[in-house]
């Protein structure tokens, strides 16, 4: 009786809709963007040198990858709504630890952050394959990318001058964002996802799913694609400056290339109308086959510096385009009953790539300079667009109504 009286918008949750998924992806950004910056400066200077910096961060990429395997197990046990709580929490738990500037304490807050981003990752990106229709997820995409346009433009500069201000400063400002990122979720109320069906069958481990991810090529061509951008990132804003240095210019030459790539986030919702408009394979293949040219390119003029990072600008509009509508051949092949899985596999692109490209790197800077790297990165993307010839000419395109009129 007393029900009557409880507003509708208390009683029934609300159909997230495209806005809800681009809010939580922004605000994710917050928290990221300012520590991509300041975290690697915080471990450098606790640990003492670059050596012991990289391995931490080979500690962290296996322990990630290691956790986005898991989750789809922790989802069979524990609500998504609480498992994307717990990513966000595992956030919390790495500024406190950051706090501390211990040796131990910053390795573990690495490892924390590692295992809170494949975390929320994969529990959003399993919200939007259950409420956003496959026309629809490149308009989703897009809009994500947009949200996230200011707080990876402005977070990496924020976060090194809070840090160089007081080191505490950025993990204090972080951990604010994700109290809000958490309390923002909640007030969505996205719950626990779809139930597709009721489970019949015994629950499948990670090596089961993994198991069917390898029978479906489709599914490993979108998730190559989506290491090999990756990598592309990795290669543009790590060794980027590192070649900038070596040649001679100022050390600050690349991190205000990358701030002016992630500036043109804001036209990702554009970037995905051409896509769409040319085909996702179309605007997929010649967003490998440029950036790959233009990688090429960085290679062959390595001692024109300025030249090369006016290139290597270029390839990255070609990363940013392979961002908005790169994943799709990934997300609109994944079957409905598979999607937390499906998921956690396609998570392990970014935690692959980042311990790929480091271990590619060094073996590549034994016989060539950095700019070796690029030509690297350009064949590989080359290898790309040759596979990106497979997918289907509609992939993406609206579908008729089946209950239309002809």
């Amino acid at each position: 009786m007393a029900l009557r009286y409880i507003p509708l918008a208390l009683k029934y949750n609300p159909v997230p809709q495209t806005e809800h998924f681009a809010l939580l992806t922004g605000l994710e950004a917050c928290v990221r963007g300012v520590l991509v910056s300041a975290m690697p400066l915080a471990i450098y200077r606790t640990l003492g040198d670059a050596q012991s910096t990289s391995l931490a961060y080979l500690v962290a990429g296996f322990a990630g990858l290691f956790c986005g395997l898991m989750v789809p197990v922790v989802t069979r046990h524990l609500p998504r709504r609480w498992t994307y709580t717990l990513g966000v929490v595992l956030y919390l738990l790495g500024m406190t630890l950051a706090l501390y500037g211990t040796p131990f304490a910053m390795i573990l807050a690495l490892c924390c952050n590692a295992f809170a981003t494949a975390t929320v990752f994969i529990c959003l990106n399993a919200y939007v394959l259950d409420y956003v229709d496959r026309s629809r997820l490149g308009h989703s995409q897009g809009m994500q990318m947009a949200y996230a346009a200011v707080p990876w433009t402005l977070g990496p500069v924020l976060g090194v001058w809070l840090y160089d201000r007081w080191p505490a400063a950025p993990f204090l400002v972080a951990g604010g964002f994700a109290l809000v990122l958490l309390a923002v979720f909640w007030w969505l109320r996205l719950g626990n996802g779809r139930q597709i069906a009721r489970a019949r069958k015994p629950a499948v481990n990670p090596l089961g799913f993994l198991a069917q991810f390898f029978r479906q090529p489709r599914l490993i061509a979108g998730w190559l694609f989506a290491v090999t951008r990756s990598a592309g990132w990795w290669v543009y804003i790590v060794y980027l400056p590192i070649y900038c240095v070596e040649a001679g210019l100022s050390d600050k030459v690349g991190g205000f290339a990358l701030s002016l790539s992630n500036g043109f986030l804001f036209l990702a919702p554009v970037i995905n109308r051409i896509a769409r408009r040319m085909s996702v394979r179309r605007s997929v293949r010649l967003a490998f086959l440029w950036g790959g040219g233009l990688m090429l390119a960085a290679w062959a003029f390595a001692a024109l510096p300025w030249l090369v990072v006016f290139i290597a600008f270029g390839a990255s509009l070609c990363f940013l385009t392979l961002d908005v509508v790169g994943g799709l051949p990934f997300l609109m092949a994944v079957k409905p009953s598979q999607r937390t899985e499906m998921a956690a596999v396609y998570t392990t692109f970014r935690d692959v790539s980042g311990i790929l490209t480091p271990a590619v790197a060094w073996g590549v800077l034994f016989f060539t300079p950095v700019s070796g790297l690029f030509a690297a990165m350009g064949l590989a993307m080359l290898a790309c667009w040759q596979m990106a010839g497979h997918l289907h000419p509609r992939l993406g395109a609206e579908r008729p109504s089946r209950g239309g009129t002809p």
